[in-house]
């Protein structure tokens, strides 16, 4: 649905974006992470056709945004970080507005415009004037115009920003819903956002790709792979060091300590990709084999642990000044 290739955008001397490559399929929603300045908006903008690149191809939904801005706009749902507004018409006055600016036939506007309302929960709202309204339901009437016209595609920029805790799940669950039929692209610095809604993350910092995945892959790259924690029991945990290594290669044994009332702890450490392969295993597939490994040698599993960094720690390590690149 969308394809960017080695995407580059400079303003005069500043390189906002430099060489940044990757796709969007439908049914997804990318989560777009990153301090202030690295490049996010930037990248949004060249989607919705309102910024060119400098160097590289965008296309949306297979046209290029050079080539046919109008026609990728009118494929895409824009919400900008400052979304803009007409104080003096009411939600229900605007999404009018915005229904005929869009060019949806007369006979459709009314369901259209019902549906936006009751999905962004402007209804109680829709006669009030827009500037008397809080800045989350402002937000709301955002929301709103994006998906006014049906969309393929949705790019949100900070779409929760200025909502209270609970409009907040409330537009967290639309947007999951809205990922299932729709490819979704949003920007955030809520990471508990990106892991209640996105499907994948990218992660970029000084307008250079850092990251790019599912956060548990991003995270087992990091560490070189992932480390499981075990306690077990059972009549010979003595014994247990000298059949510790398991038949597969690529999971080693790591660390054995006695516990109390005969119990053990024991960890294995396992590479972030299958040697030769180059897909990334499945986390269900490795607890598994550890699973089946234990009680082939006749050990009760008391707790079993899959140890991993956060999306704050990526999020941290991969933005600091020490995790950047030149």
């Amino acid at each position: 649905m969308i394809e960017v290739d080695s995407l580059t955008k400079r303003y005069g001397s500043v390189e906002a974006v430099k060489d940044v490559s990757f796709s969007v399929g439908t049914d997804q929603v990318l989560g777009f992470l990153g301090p202030n300045g690295a490049g996010k908006t930037t990248i949004m903008k060249i989607l919705t056709g309102y910024h060119f690149p400098s160097g590289g191809t965008v296309l949306v939904d297979g046209l290029s945004v050079q080539d046919d801005p109008v026609g990728i706009k009118s494929r895409i749902g824009y919400l900008p970080e400052s979304v803009p507004l007409y104080g003096d018409l009411t939600p229900l006055e605007y999404l009018t507005f915005i229904a005929q600016a869009r060019l949806i036939p007369r006979g459709e506007q009314k369901d259209k415009i019902q549906s936006a309302l009751d999905s962004c929960g402007l209804k109680q709202v829709m006669g009030k004037k827009i500037e008397t309204l809080s800045k989350g339901y402002k937000q709301r009437v955002g929301l709103a115009q994006a998906i006014l016209h049906d969309p393929p595609i949705l790019i949100l920029d900070e779409p929760t920003s200025g909502l209270d805790p609970n409009q907040i799940i409330e537009i967290r669950g639309l947007i999951t819903e809205l990922g299932k039929r729709k490819t979704v692209i949003l920007s955030t610095h809520i990471l508990q956002e990106v892991e209640a809604v996105c499907s994948r993350v990218l992660i970029l910092n000084e307008g250079r790709i850092a990251a790019q995945g599912k956060p548990e892959e991003i995270a087992g790259t990091m560490k070189g792979g992932d480390t499981w924690e075990l306690v077990l029991k059972g009549p010979d945990t003595a014994g247990l060091q000298d059949g510790l290594g398991l038949p597969e290669g690529d999971i080693k044994p790591g660390g054995i300590s006695d516990g109390p009332d005969g119990t053990v702890k024991v960890s294995f450490f396992l590479p972030a990709r299958d040697p030769g392969t180059g897909w990334a295993r499945s986390e269900w597939t490795d607890g598994e084999r550890i699973f089946d490994w234990a009680v082939s040698r006749g050990f009760k599993i008391l707790r079993m642990d899959r140890k991993r960094l956060s999306l704050e720690d990526i999020f941290v390590k991969l933005t600091s000044e020490e995790g950047s690149q030149p």
